[in-house]
């Protein structure tokens, strides 16, 4: 009678595990090569939307590469109105202190790469901390917390993951959320929206709000902060940089999706013609639904680590009696619930952004990769561009019902310099220093691929590394957005070092500059030699 127990016992177990391992969605690397050069190659671009799915964008032509971030037209717009919630709990005072310290406050968060823009793009972006109510042997800690950086909300709600605080959130955000007017002139003059004349007295000033909120207040006479054009959910294992956010947000905001469609059929490229000015007063807001888009056979909803609603989606959220009584279960699922139940649910812009929020390098999920910078994505087109071609010439030639080899496997799309989906990480090389084990966590850095016997020395690929200006490609914006799955404060630690330290130019960048220059110089010596001779 034991031994039977014994084995159903076994039998209930591996049965377990594997209906646990059938219904696991993630089971290999995610094809982020793909997400960040040819969407349609993955899901759920591959293949026609069902009947009943939302609208997705971006909306690219099949086979079409991401098209150039669209700079220009990004300067030309007011910056948005960001509120973000960093979802906390009592207890965790270290990791708000590392927001606070890093890419709440940090210049290179909050301005950009190179010489940013002096905070003007995050001047309406505001950072704050989300708690329930704390226990008894935290209250006084959080209040006096509270006092010191009145930066955090306290929910009426006991503390939880997915039992209301999302939905409880949101409805704070309803009657409490406030970011700062625009400061600064724009060649796009501001949006009109439904909820544009609603303003309040601006609150009492957090270290990290925007440095132009402390000098309107410190004007004597403050302008009155507006309700945000965005609420934003994040977790706080998620490193947000904030400039990128709200780069992406304020495009999104600006565009006209049917004018996009449109566009796309007319031509095979996309520019920054397909930004239009929203500047004519309507109540027709936009209906922004924003994030990491994660889909398989059972769901389709914006992964929460971070996802953004437009205000007038937080504002039907939080009044709705239906969406009331779906507020327990995985948050981020729920959510995706409300927008499909909205009255103009067929308006609600799904806005995806796969290739720029990425979980840690060291985390060794599905969505794992080395830190990704501009400069590694415009390699990652190249060649894909190239496998396709290759693909398609090989198709051209070969007899009908033949299988095609050679080009890239969809294997490969998810392939990192870096990390190994399910194993843990491991430097390339012993014995590197604190500086170049951040370097070999880059993707598609020499450092990451770095292997003992290598000819290629640890000392070598620090010094030609690529510099912040090469990385970034001369531009302000247009990198990483969010690191996530961040479950240890060194990790978090290493992704500020990452993206937020570093020089512009590597020691190799600056030799050849030099080089250049005095080369420059001498053929100018010379030719001037020439000149003077020849007269």
């Amino acid at each position: 009678q034991i031994l039977t127990l014994i084995l159903f016992s076994v039998f209930a177990i591996s049965l377990t595990l594997l209906l646990i391992y059938i219904l696991n969605p993630d089971k290999e690397p995610l094809p982020w090569r793909a997400y960040c050069s040819v969407p349609s190659l993955a899901p759920p671009f591959d293949r026609p939307a069902s009947p009943n799915s939302p609208h997705v964008y971006p909306n690219i032509t099949h086979g079409q590469l991401v098209p150039p971030f669209p700079h220009e037209t990004l300067d030309t717009l007011p910056p948005a109105g960001v509120l973000v919630g960093v979802f906390s709990v009592d207890s965790a005072f270290e990791r708000r202190m590392l927001v606070r310290t890093t890419w709440a406050s940090h210049p290179r968060s909050r301005d950009g790469a190179g010489h940013g823009d002096q905070g003007t793009g995050t001047s309406r972006t505001v950072v704050r901390f989300v708690l329930g109510q704390p226990r008894k042997d935290w209250e006084r800690r959080v209040r006096l917390e509270m006092e010191m950086y009145n930066d955090i909300i306290i929910l009426p709600i006991g503390e939880n993951m997915n039992s209301g605080k999302t939905h409880k959130f949101f409805s704070w955000a309803a009657l409490s959320a406030w970011v700062p007017p625009v400061y600064k002139s724009s060649q796009v003059p501001p949006p009109a929206f439904s909820y544009t004349n609603a303003t309040s007295t601006p609150p009492a000033l957090a270290p990290h709000d925007p440095f132009a909120a402390w000098q309107d207040i410190a004007s004597g006479k403050p302008q009155p902060w507006v309700r945000p054009d965005y609420v934003v959910k994040v977790d706080d294992d998620a490193f947000v940089m904030l400039a990128e956010l709200e780069a992406r947000l304020r495009l999104e905001l600006h565009s006209d999706p049917r004018k996009d469609s449109a566009s796309q059929m007319q031509k095979q490229d996309v520019d920054s013609a397909s930004i239009v000015p929203r500047s004519i007063a309507s109540s027709d807001d936009p209906l922004i639904y924003w994030g990491y888009l994660v889909t398989n056979r059972l769901h389709m909803f914006m992964a929460g680590e971070l996802y953004a609603l437009s205000w007038s989606l937080v504002d039907w959220a939080a009044k709705d009696p239906t969406v009331q009584t779906l507020t327990r279960g995985k948050e981020d699922k729920q959510t995706a619930s409300w927008m499909r139940i909205h009255p103009r649910a067929a308006d609600v812009r799904w806005t995806s952004e796969r290739c720029w929020i990425y979980d840690h390098p060291r985390s060794g999920t599905v969505y794992s990769h080395g830190y990704l910078f501009p400069s590694e994505v415009t390699r990652v087109k190249k060649n894909m561009v190239v496998e396709l071609d290759r693909n398609a010439k090989a198709a051209a030639v070969a007899p009908p019902g033949s299988v095609i080899t050679g080009g890239a496997a969809p294997t490969t799309w998810g392939h990192s310099s870096v990390s190994t989906f399910g194993v843990r990480y491991t430097p390339p090389v012993a014995d590197l220093s604190p500086s170049q084990s951040i370097e070999a966590l880059v993707e598609g850095s020499d450092m990451s691929m770095l292997r003992e016997g290598s000819p290629m020395t640890a000392e070598y690929a620090w010094t030609h590394r690529e510099g912040r200006r090469t990385r970034y490609e001369d531009n302000r914006v247009g990198g990483t957005i969010v690191v996530h799955f961040i479950k240890k404060n060194m990790w978090y630690l290493e992704t500020a070092l990452a993206l937020l330290e570093g020089e512009e130019q590597s020691e190799a960048e600056r030799y050849e500059a030099g080089r250049a220059k005095a080369v420059s110089a001498t053929r100018f010596r010379r030719n001037s030699l020439l000149f003077m001779g020849g007269h």
